[in-house]
């Protein structure tokens, strides 16, 4: 083994070291607390009035879109039956015509989804805003360094005494901060 290299390996070891030693105060310096965000916005008031507004707005535009996708499929069917006694400049007229129906539902679908979401996110917004009010304010009254988004992708485990959401629910649909 070359100098350097032991001394690299002496250096990491006495760096674990140091660091296992004063992992107990570390931790206990640190208090992390979790709220499950997705599940706070559709538990409080305000989110569930949103998400009746977002259904209400969804079904609506859906019944059109279904009656347009129907309309579609029928104009397709005939013009699949029909096809063959066109004439040539019919049969690509009519071909035209459906393609471009096609499209403008293709467009209209998505345009619909683009809207829905905006609107998802102009009645959430508010309430996420007022919910890092609460969440702030809770973790300063109860002591926590750290408040983590709980969700599958961020934290795969945490005690439930560390799950603020339920409290976090309370104090929003009260009205209160913290």
């Amino acid at each position: 083994m070359s100098k350097s290299l032991m001394s690299k390996s002496l250096y990491q070891l006495c760096l674990g070291l140091l660091l296992l030693g004063s992992a107990p105060a570390f931790a206990e310096e640190i208090r992390v607390g979790v709220v499950d965000m997705q599940k706070a916005i559709q538990s409080v008031e305000a989110g569930k009035k949103a998400k009746s507004q977002l259904e209400k707005e969804f079904n609506a535009r859906k019944k059109d879109l279904q009656a347009e996708e129907s309309s579609l499929k029928k104009m397709g069917e005939e013009f699949r039956k029909q096809s063959l006694a066109l004439t040539d400049d019919a049969r690509r007229k009519k071909q035209a015509e459906l393609q471009e129906r096609i499209l403008k539902f293709q467009e209209l679908t998505q345009r619909s989804q683009q809207e829905i979401q905006q609107k998802e996110q102009e009645l959430t917004q508010p309430i996420v805003v007022k919910l890092r009010t609460v969440i702030s304010d809770l973790a300063k009254q109860k002591g926590y360094t750290v408040v983590l988004e709980k969700n599958d992708n961020m934290v795969l485990y945490s005690l439930e005494k560390d799950d603020l959401t339920n409290e976090v629910v309370t104090i929003f649909n009260k009205g209160g901060k913290g």
